[in-house]
């Protein structure tokens, strides 16, 4: 029987049943759908996550002064005053797996700009705390080495500083005062937004450590809050720690019966988790929306063992004309394939629909993943053969003199 034949014949015996046909080419619909839809969404999560974990830094180890337990009172973050440059420097020198240090002061200060004022955080930091927290400068540039030995008074701002402070002009080159101190203003950070906790990251000034520790901070000191570290590579961040850890616990003389005076995080383990999380939901939910294509074949394979029953007459005559037994299996083989294409086909419109409204649900960049797209009609036409084979295969076994009684 030729091709076109066997297609025609089959859309014909689904015409018969429409609405049973509708229904069950419903349910391929829906099993592509969430493929579809689950593989979109854990995509995207994962994609946020990373985007969050890049956010961090680059190879991120922090350094935070405090956590020691004296006479059983455990001091907090920044509870002590241990931190030195003494230890950026050995850090910096001493290690090969840390790439890059700043020293790291903050607080908050008064920015005053003619007649505008601002309250803001501030960070005394070195240039390299650009690339450690992976920032650029839309205007202007970051101040250097040299700005650092001389504690040049001298800062770089954030947006929503800018914006406050400057509104519409360009802030490069103009003067902000802290107290009766002036400062010139050598660049604008770009946009950050923010951070995982909600805290706008463009809200912020930056200064020379030195500059922040003598002329912001003042008092004489000579202490740091942070030290901020890059390592070499992702893989290196952990060893990195460890070997920050062992260096600090020397130079700080600290027994080994005492606790740590500072704390060393690598905030990257917490997102690499949340990652690990969701591509193990993604995977779970995967294979829900798997058995809901199983389902649906095993719906096409009722339908077809039904219509065997109805047609058995029909199959008798072919088979006693002399009707190949292939011919019938092709035959039943077309329309469930047919109908899984359909069912394919209603699937993807669904999809595209359902995945705008998934991105207006979550506010996410969603989008449509063509190998998912793939994937699930692969998935629901080889459904549709598979469970179209058992009624194609009792169709062509059966006797044709029995067939032809069949009522």
């Amino acid at each position: 029987m030729p091709a076109l034949a066997l297609i025609r014949h089959a859309c014909r015996a689904l015409w018969r049943h429409k609405v049973r046909s509708a229904l069950n080419a419903l349910g391929i619909a829906i099993g592509v759908a969430a493929v579809v839809w689950v593989v979109s969404i854990g995509e995207t999560a994962s994609a946020r996550t990373l985007q969050q974990l890049d956010a961090l830094g680059d190879n991120l180890v922090w350094i935070e002064a405090g956590s020691r337990n004296v006479n059983g009172v455990r001091s907090g973050s920044y509870g002590m005053r241990n931190l030195t440059l003494g230890d950026a420097d050995a850090i910096a020198s001493e290690l090969p797996l840390i790439r890059r240090v700043s020293p790291n002061i903050d607080g908050t200060v008064l920015v005053i700009h003619e007649v505008q004022n601002w309250t803001t955080q501030f960070r005394g930091v070195s240039p390299d705390y650009l690339e450690i927290k992976r920032w650029t400068v839309t205007r202007g540039e970051i101040f250097n080495d040299e700005d650092v030995q001389r504690s040049t008074d001298v800062c770089v701002i954030g947006q929503t500083v800018k914006e406050r402070l400057f509104g519409d002009a360009d802030a490069v080159g103009s003067d902000v005062r802290i107290g009766m101190h002036p400062f010139r203003v050598v660049g604008e950070l770009a946009p950050k937004g923010q951070s995982a906790t909600g805290q706008d990251q463009d809200d912020t000034i930056w200064f020379p450590y030195t500059t922040a520790m003598k002329k912001i901070r003042g008092g004489g000191q000579t202490w740091l809050d942070d030290i901020l570290c890059s390592a070499e590579s992702p893989e290196s961040v952990a060893p990195a720690a460890a070997a920050i850890t062992a260096l600090l616990r020397q130079r700080h003389r600290i027994a080994s019966d005492q606790d740590d005076d500072f704390n060393v995080r690598h905030p990257e383990e917490l997102l690499q988790a949340q990652l690990r999380a969701s591509q193990t939901l993604e995977a779970l939910l995967g294979s829900v929306a798997a058995v809901s294509l199983v389902v649906g074949g095993i719906g096409i394979m009722n339908v077809m063992l039904a219509s065997v029953v109805e047609r058995t007459r029909e199959i008798g005559v072919r088979l006693a004309v002399g009707a190949p037994g292939w011919v019938i299996r092709a035959q039943f083989l077309v329309e469930a394939v047919l109908l899984t294409t359909f069912g394919s086909a209603c699937g993807v419109a669904v999809s595209a629909a359902g995945t705008s409204a998934l991105q207006s649900a979550l506010g996410w960049p969603v989008t449509m993943d063509p190998i998912a797209l793939f994937a699930g009609v692969g998935c629901a036409v080889a459904t549709g053969v598979v469970f179209g084979y058992l009624p194609a295969r009792r169709a062509a076994s059966l006797e044709p003199i029995e067939a032809l009684r069949a009522s």
